[in-house]
């Protein structure tokens, strides 16, 4: 016999840590290798942590709720050494290559387990979810392979290729199943008590993976903030000047969101520190600009990112907004939509915003909140009032890699093309 040990892994490029959303094992259990063992929830992505090792839970480290680094032990396998000295992965590798091989004890009772335990069986991993929903795939009709019955990615994976796919019929019947895994699931405890007519709203995990990293960077990056007004009425009439033939044309809207996020990369482009991110013991300044752009659904934000958003046109950075938000809207968006971000614009003017101070996106250096553009009154050369269309762009910058000189000048730079949108200094294609 030997103990292994299993490790939080990297889920994402910038990922750093991994809270254990929910164990799928307890001590005692039998499990196969890629057998999930732990639901993880980072700032990123929901996961699951898959066993490295054929053999049986020996001892649960890291707690429900826990938040760990990368690299930290979260349980420990027992797995029996054989006399050939392999283990009994490579044991059982080699019966499956040879079907004349006898299958070890250890095997017979794996598969014995899984054929009559089904007490997971209701138990649906995020990224099981994800990609039944994607295939319009019915859960209820599909036997899983994993541990108690549970289905697991490499079973969704199959029925993919195989296209033998169980079609959904009725939705809500699902409902009952995801109803019993939260009456299984252990009840944290509350130290705020409600009163009748209060409403408990259960904390979900991508609302707790949000809260985390919202904690995290308030109490790591020292925040600093500036805003600059913009008077973007050129903007204004040049959109609305071409939005309707572009909307007949490509199939979607030319938002002002997309000249914001082009006048952004262009000024990252000229000023290489703002799109640095944070690195503990060092500052990496990114050779890529990559815009984090946030969407929001009801309860939930999500930061997929526009890659490369300095060599792409208006039209296309206007086709990365629409197509990614209607990969979070429906519920569709993956892991690598997410990944590589060094700088995020926020359009809070979205839902009529004019003044808010954004948390940094850690380890990103800097937020821009875009708000509403409104109509104001404005002193021209003249010392004439005129009716102009403003914004206030609203910066928040980590002080431990920017300063306000370079974070005035980068934010002046914005303004300034912002300002002179037209044809020729911003052409739509």
């Amino acid at each position: 016999m030997s103990i292994q040990q299993i490790l939080m892994p990297q889920l994402g490029e910038s990922v750093t840590e991994g809270t254990i959303e929910k164990w799928l094992v307890q001590p005692g259990d039998q499990v196969n290798k890629y057998d999930p063992l732990a639901e993880v929830v980072t700032d990123k992505v929901n996961a699951e942590i898959p066993s490295s090792f054929t053999g049986t839970i020996k001892e649960l480290i890291a707690k429900e709720g826990e938040t760990l680094p990368v690299g930290a032990l979260v349980c420990t396998i027992e797995i029996e050494a054989v006399e050939n000295g392999s283990t009994p992965v490579e044991q059982s590798k080699g019966a499956e290559n040879n079907s004349e091989k006898p299958k070890t004890e250890e095997s017979k009772i794996v598969t014995e387990t899984n054929s009559k335990d089904s007490s997971q069986k209701g138990r649906y991993s995020p990224a099981v979810l994800r990609l039944a929903n994607e295939h319009d795939i019915d859960l209820q009709h599909v036997e899983g392979t994993g541990l108690g019955g549970r289905i697991t990615r490499k079973d969704i994976l199959k029925i993919i290729e195989t296209g033998n796919i169980p079609q959904k019929t009725d939705t809500v019947a699902q409902e009952p199943v995801l109803q019993r895994e939260n009456e299984q699931a252990p009840k944290k405890e509350n130290t705020i008590a409600s009163a009748v007519g209060d409403i408990e709203i259960p904390v979900t995990p991508v609302r707790r993976a949000i809260a985390n990293n919202m904690v995290r960077s308030k109490q790591e990056v020292p925040h600093a903030w500036m805003m600059m007004e913009v008077d973007v009425t050129n903007l204004v009439n040049y959109r609305n000047k071409i939005k309707n033939d572009f909307k007949a044309k490509e199939g979607f809207n030319i938002t002002y969101f997309a000249f914001f996020v082009k006048a952004v990369a262009k000024a990252l482009k000229e000023f290489p520190m703002m799109n640095s991110v944070w690195a503990g013991d060092k500052i990496i300044q990114k050779k890529d600009i990559n815009i984090s752009i946030a969407v929001a659904t009801e309860d939930a934000l999500f930061v997929p990112v526009i890659k490369n958003a300095d060599d792409k046109s208006i039209k296309g950075i206007a086709k990365d907004i629409h197509e990614l938000s209607t990969l979070v809207r429906s519920g569709k968006l993956r892991q690598e939509h997410m990944q590589g971000g060094t700088f995020t614009v926020n359009n809070t003017g979205s839902f009529g915003s004019v003044q808010s101070m954004g948390i940094i996106n850690y380890p990103q250096a800097a937020i821009l909140q875009v708000e509403s553009i409104v109509k104001r009154p404005v002193i021209m050369n003249d010392n004439m009032f005129a009716a102009r269309d403003m914004v206030n762009l609203c910066l928040s910058l980590d002080h431990r890699v920017l300063d306000g000189l370079i974070c005035g000048k980068f934010l002046n730079r914005v303004k300034s093309i912002l300002e002179n949108v037209n044809e020729e200094t911003m052409s739509i294609y």
